[in-house]
């Protein structure tokens, strides 16, 4: 089975940054997809972004493009989230998710049967 642990959120400043990590232990499919949701207070959880474990494609929810960067290293079966210039609507628990095959929509709550507990970001 796969577990995944998040972690490296915290509170930072408006126009700061921040990266998190996600390690993943057991099986994950070269092929498989590997992304970051967030869920504020109130909202649903939305998908901000995606990267195919293997292959390096990325995919990115329109917010975030420019600012955030997912990149994994496969050696370590860890998956990162770079933020930068983080705004207030950036605020919320951050997960990790997976799935171990190809997905149709990477930004979607429905792909994925992996899950993490979440590590949270404030932005003061």
């Amino acid at each position: 089975d796969v577990q995944l642990v998040e972690s490296g959120g915290g509170s930072v400043q408006e126009g700061g940054s921040l990266r998190l990590s996600c390690v993943a232990s057991g099986y994950i499919d070269t092929s498989g997809c590997m992304s970051w949701f967030r869920q504020a207070p109130g909202k649903e959880r939305e998908g901000v972004a995606a990267v195919y474990f293997g292959g390096g494609y990325t995919d990115y929810h329109d917010s975030v493009k420019g600012r955030f960067t997912i990149s994994r290293v496969n050696a370590k079966n860890t998956l990162y989230l770079q933020i930068n210039r983080l705004k207030p609507e950036d605020a919320g628990v951050y997960y990790c998710a997976a799935y171990p095959g190809p997905v149709i929509r990477p930004l979607r709550v429905y792909e994925y049967n992996y899950w993490g507990r979440g590590t949270q970001v404030t932005v003061s």
